[in-house]
């Protein structure tokens, strides 16, 4: 026990030493977790031990998804799918009270679903709505909120790195059943945001507009058709067993490209400074991967994890007080740390309590990654905030007030997916992917 606290303590302290004098949270696990390690074994074995647990941690074919994803969620970007989603998402959305507001949300979550990336349809789908929003008297604090408050969306419809990488560390889990449980609490995530939005733009007076004929409306649903059908191909063909999740990353990205082809809005010489962008961002993850793994290892080894359930399960022997607990942590570790390596990190604390507690790895993963993709919202990190304010061109300040309506529904939505498991495990259920 002395190991296991004197390791904590300088892996935990010496992480968060290093985050407030601005190192890189990769650097600052890996180094930290080192130390952590030097304290158990000697130097020697120290070195030698966190080299090979990194090689190890990097060794399996499902990490091969995240960059491909990446990848097609920057061909997305700027291949012109974006607009003829938002095109489609009229036909959808048109009807309801703040129609482009709610336009945005739909949007979000068809692009989310297809880029798998909250950060990616913020910027795409905020980059387009936010001028036509303002040109039509809308507040600029509200549609800031409303793309920001629903495009974390994609994290949890599939597919999604944030959810494979999640099915990496907890070992023997289904990418397909995390892909499949994902969906109602996403799309209840989504509809809810469009709930607020639709009462806040009743009271601002801004009304539904629904300006193109039935005969417009089929053909921006024929012409969004392509691009739709990404996700009935890579999602369709991982549950048929026709290929694997990873595989399905690679075929995401030669569809996506050649549909950008297709659109004339994707040229040759635009593609190094997107596999650039890529291979930048893929680096970050993986790296962040390989330094966790260290990390993973010292808990693992002085049983760490254990350590902090028999505390927590001091506390109290109420599963809902428990799962309470669990997740007021994650969503304060949400606002100030990134999803990826949140999941490197709390998941192996985190689930065996839950595990003991009755609770499927599957639907601990979407609970997981659903507090986790609310922290995506929340400053002082809030990535999805940053960048949907960027886009919108106004200071996070003004955004912030009209934003707590929608967290706090988001909120409630959470509840309902942490003791309704139902709501996460019906899907995959139904399909027999999990018992």
């Amino acid at each position: 026990m002395d190991i296991a606290l004197t390791a904590a303590l300088i892996m935990f302290s010496g992480a968060v030493l290093l985050l407030i004098i601005g190192a890189p949270i990769s650097i600052s696990i890996g180094i930290s977790s080192f130390a952590a390690m030097m304290s158990i074994l000697p130097a020697n074995g120290a070195m030698v031990t966190s080299a090979q647990r990194m090689f190890v941690g990097l060794d399996s074919f499902a990490l091969l998804a995240i960059p491909f994803f990446i990848l097609a969620g920057n061909i997305m970007n700027n291949g012109g799918i974006a607009i003829r989603l938002i095109n489609c998402s009229k036909i959808i959305s048109g009807f309801f009270p703040g129609s482009l507001a709610q336009t945005n949300v739909v949007s979000n979550m068809m692009f989310g679903s297809i880029s798998g990336s909250g950060v990616a349809s913020a910027a795409a789908v905020g980059g387009i709505m936010a001028p036509i929003q303002k040109k039509e008297g809308y507040d600029p604090a509200f549609s800031t909120a409303v793309n920001i408050a629903s495009a974390p969306t994609g994290m949890l419809i599939p597919p999604s790195n944030t959810l494979i990488v999640y099915a990496t560390v907890a070992g023997s889990v289904s990418i397909s059943a995390l892909f499949m449980a994902g969906y109602i609490p996403g799309l209840l995530w989504g509809m809810s945001v469009m709930l607020v939005a639709g009462i806040m733009a009743k009271r601002r007076g801004y009304v539904a507009k629904h300006s193109m004929s039935f005969r417009e409306s089929i053909n921006v649903f024929i012409a969004a058709i392509p691009s739709l059908s990404l996700i009935v191909v890579v999602i369709g063909g991982i549950l048929g067993g026709i290929f694997t999740a990873t595989e399905a990353s690679a075929i995401a990205v030669v569809y996506s490209l050649l549909l950008s082809f297709c659109y004339r809005t994707i040229k040759l010489k635009m593609l190094p400074e997107i596999f650039l962008s890529t291979a930048k961002m893929s680096a970050i993850v993986i790296f962040m991967l390989a330094a966790s793994s260290i990390m993973s290892w010292v808990m693992a080894f002085t049983q760490i994890p254990n350590m902090i359930a028999d505390q927590l399960l001091s506390l109290t022997d109420s599963p809902i007080i428990i799962l309470l607990i669990i997740n007021l942590i994650l969503l304060l570790v949400g606002t100030f740390m990134d999803p990826t390596p949140a999941v490197l990190i709390f998941t192996p604390i985190f689930l065996p309590i839950c595990m003991n507690l009755g609770m499927d790895p599957v639907q601990f993963g979407i609970l997981l990654v659903f507090n986790l993709s609310l922290g995506t919202i929340t400053p002082p990190v809030g990535p999805i905030l940053f960048t949907g304010c960027k886009v919108s061109g106004i200071a996070i300040d003004s955004v912030i007030k009209t934003l707590l309506p929608f967290f706090l529904v988001i909120a409630g939505v959470l509840m309902l997916v942490t003791y309704v498991p139902e709501i996460s495990m019906t899907v995959p259920q139904a399909m027999g992917l999990v018992k």
